[in-house]
């Protein structure tokens, strides 16, 4: 995949301090727009922005989309009404947020997006994201050597309207396709949910109950598959996931799952409303729209050192 006018911006570790959401008057506030923190990585985006966004003396006002490009919109033009200075997106679909983020920029609002891009530029200021093409390649490298190179595995996809559930896909593919003994039996989408994932996995191990490994477009997703494989006594098949949970790294630690991949959700954010900040004072970021953040291993080796998806130094 080629990457071009890229900032490669290196995963900083931070400790997470916990910040209640303020809906406060529109003077000096920047809105915060997620999807559901129901995922912990989302909620992380959340707290991460708002408390550097207080630091820098700002208020906030924390909303959450669920993935609803309508409910997204309805949002923004809330943010536009109250006269919010700034906002920090991660969005809900990379076409239907066109539309959203432009009408902020038409009343002179600047849009600064985490973890998922939009299929325009030049509409938002930045767009700061997780380098998953090189992540997803980390952890099929993972996957590969933990099936040995061989055997019958199953791929979780993400949602279909999320550009990173195709990037994720197409890293792990272009690794473990290179293996002719690597055999995916079973590609499903579990649109990121838990419960989604459970469902997916139960009826993939009825299908294909000599499967061996699982490698999913999340962790949130892998967590659901891990619990199905659980249930029917599986706990044999190896699992790899992508994100960098808490809840990944405890069953890492456990024996349970195997290997995910960090994507620094805290620190992204935090970036987010720094480079807010500097447009808001000067005009300008002083770096490109696009910018990417690589990703970590996460194994056995290092969860320990797993933090709400930072790691620790």
């Amino acid at each position: 995949m080629k990457l071009t006018r890229r900032l490669m911006i290196s995963a900083l570790g931070l400790a997470m301090t916990v910040a209640m959401p303020s809906f406060a008057a529109a003077e000096g506030t920047i809105a915060i727009i997620t999807p559901s923190h129901d995922n912990p990585f989302f909620k992380a985006e959340a707290v991460g922005a708002e408390a550097r966004a207080k630091e820098l003396g700002y208020d906030t006002v924390v909303m959450v989309h669920d993935d609803d490009p309508n409910k997204q919109l309805e949002l923004f033009n809330t943010a536009i009404g109250q006269g919010v200075k700034a906002i920090i997106l991660d969005n809900a679909g990379a076409d239907a947020t066109v539309a959203a983020v432009q009408a902020a920029k038409d009343a002179g609002i600047p849009s600064f997006l985490i973890d998922r891009e939009i299929k325009e530029s030049g509409i938002a200021v930045s767009q700061i994201v997780s380098n998953n093409y090189q992540g997803a390649q980390l952890g099929a490298e993972e996957f590969v050597k933990l099936m040995g190179e061989a055997g019958k595995y199953a791929e979780l996809l993400g949602r279909e309207a999320d550009t990173n559930a195709g990037i994720r896909s197409s890293g792990y593919h272009d690794i473990i396709d290179q293996y002719p003994d690597m055999e995916m039996v079973a590609q499903q989408t579990a649109n990121w949910s838990q419960t989604e994932a459970y469902t997916v996995m139960e009826t993939i191990l009825q299908a294909n109950p000599d499967i061996k490994g699982v490698i999913s477009g999340n962790d949130t997703m892998a967590m659901g598959a891990w619990a199905a494989l659980e249930a029917a006594g599986r706990t044999d098949v190896i699992v790899v996931g992508f994100d960098g949970s808490n809840d990944v790294r405890d069953s890492i630690k456990a024996g349970g799952i195997k290997a995910t991949v960090l994507q620094p959700a805290y620190r992204q954010a935090q970036l987010a409303v720094e480079q807010a900040d500097a447009y808001l004072k000067n005009g300008s970021t002083g770096v490109d729209e696009k910018q990417l953040m690589d990703c970590i291993l996460i194994n056995a080796e290092n969860a320990d050192k797993l933090e709400t998806f930072a790691l620790a130094e």
